[in-house]
């Protein structure tokens, strides 16, 4: 009988997981990158005797395959796509194929923005627990690879739009969703309504018995849930009106009830302080009470989490001004978050490539908050545009280590440089960590 062929597209952290579980699963595997494959993913396929390429698609070799394993960086308008879709050859997430493989329940967050802290927060509580947990997805190893190598009984997964436009037969026995705000939307014609679609397949095949976690604080998930038929349990958080299930705010309280079973936290006892650092906490916290997980074990963990590498995390202090790397914040969402827990006056470092971005929501934090504006990017036209009457200085640099330098220049003892881009990294910097890890490294050079 004739070997099943999966051909995979991408050699990074998520396709070289999936060809290392599709060789076990016994398919026949070849893997094809456009781009060069790193070093070490190189050295991992030879070990583990896989067929690649780098440098191109040999289109004879992915054409003949059963189905295709796409990296989630990939765009549906790619020829090689294209090609793949007139051959009517299905395209899955890798996701969706190590789903296959695992019965472990599986904890899934997706979100414009949060979803790594609310990913990471969820994962530390339940390994605080005592619980046989993974983390994947979005986030460190990739679920395929971890499924074919470890025997966890819980993963929780960060879930990107583009990992859930793949994803079909998947179910996510508890679905958190944190919110939905305009990103990504050259990926989605520019249509919030298939971005919103693309969100809301984290509750896909959800039956009965699963949990569904979402903002009630979202206008546009408030309107979705009045067209769409959803079978789960839902479980609502917010921090502006009093629920009758799920966590809200009494007081200086975080209050989560679940069924006749209530838990209650001071605000000020979360180690992740700010507006949006509650919601990630009362998401990860409601999770939490579903699995039955102890009231001091989720109070000691929301209390002493540590929070994540390039999200609002403190730097240093240089002569009295704060330094701040919010690298990961790629959205303007995510910046206006970044700046409603500032108690400082701002130098905001900001730019790169702009995915669409209405800079409107920044203007009255901007006009309250900033003091000067650094561009780091190779375009910052729009930029300028958006802020040039509310923020006296806008300055343009090409490269971190003198955006940190103009910053200093223009900061003063009592200021904060928060770095917290609003935009991709792409025209300068591999990816948002690197951009973070040079924006530290310019930073202790001072």
């Amino acid at each position: 009988m004739e070997r099943k062929r999966i051909a995979i597209l991408g050699a990074g952290e998520s396709g070289v997981g999936a060809a290392i579980l599709a060789k076990k699963q016994g398919f026949d595997v070849f893997v094809s990158d456009k781009n060069m494959i790193a070093e070490e993913y190189k050295k991992t396929l030879n070990q583990n005797g896989l067929i690649w390429e780098e440098g191109q698609h040999t289109m004879d070799s992915i054409l003949n395959a059963h189905e295709i394993i796409k990296s989630p960086g990939i765009p549906d308008k790619a020829d090689v796509i294209h090609k793949i879709i007139e051959q009517n050859i299905p395209i899955i997430s890798e996701i969706e194929f190590a789903s296959r493989y695992t019965n472990a329940t599986k904890i899934c967050i997706t979100g414009s923005n949060g979803k790594t802290t609310t990913t990471s927060l969820t994962y530390h509580i339940l390994k605080n627990a005592g619980l046989n947990v993974g983390i994947a997805g979005n986030i460190g190893k990739s679920f395929a690879l971890q499924v074919a190598e470890e025997k966890f009984d819980y993963y929780v997964l960060e879930l990107s739009s583009f990992q859930l436009d793949n994803m079909y037969q998947f179910k996510a026995e508890i679905a958190i969703l944190m919110n939905i705000t305009p990103n990504h939307l050259d990926r989605y014609n520019y249509s919030m309504s298939d971005y919103t679609d693309s969100k809301f397949r984290i509750i896909q095949n959800q039956k009965t018995s699963d949990y569904f976690i979402y903002s009630a604080d979202d206008e546009i998930i408030n309107q979705e849930l009045n067209t769409r038929n959803i079978s789960s349990i839902k479980n609502p958080f917010s921090i502006t009106k009093e629920l009758s299930k799920g966590a809200w705010i009494e007081g200086n309280n975080i209050k989560i009830k679940l069924n006749h079973n209530t838990f209650t936290m001071s605000i000020f006892e979360l180690s992740l302080q700010g507006k949006h650092n509650i919601y990630n906490s009362m998401a990860a916290a409601v999770a939490a009470k579903i699995l039955d997980i102890r009231k001091d074990v989720i109070r000691e963990s929301l209390s002493d989490f540590e929070g994540i590498e390039h999200r609002i995390e403190y730097v240093t202090n240089v002569h009295g001004i704060e330094f701040i790397n919010d690298s990961k914040s790629t959205t303007v969402n995510a910046t206006w978050w970044a700046l409603e827990s500032m108690k400082k006056p701002v130098v905001l470092i900001m730019g790169g490539v702009d995915k669409g971005n209405d800079y409107s929501m920044l203007e009255e934090m901007v006009k309250e908050k900033v003091k000067a504006i650094i561009c780091l990017g190779k375009d910052n036209k729009k930029i300028h545009k958006a802020f040039q009457e509310l923020c006296p200085i806008i300055v343009d640099t090409l490269s971190v280590e003198d955006a940190v330098n103009v910053a200093y220049r223009l900061g003063k003892k009592g200021d904060a440089v928060l770095l917290s881009p609003a935009c991709a990294s792409f025209d300068l910097f591999k990816d948002y960590i690197e951009r973070g890890r040079k924006f530290k490294i310019a930073v202790k050079n001072l």
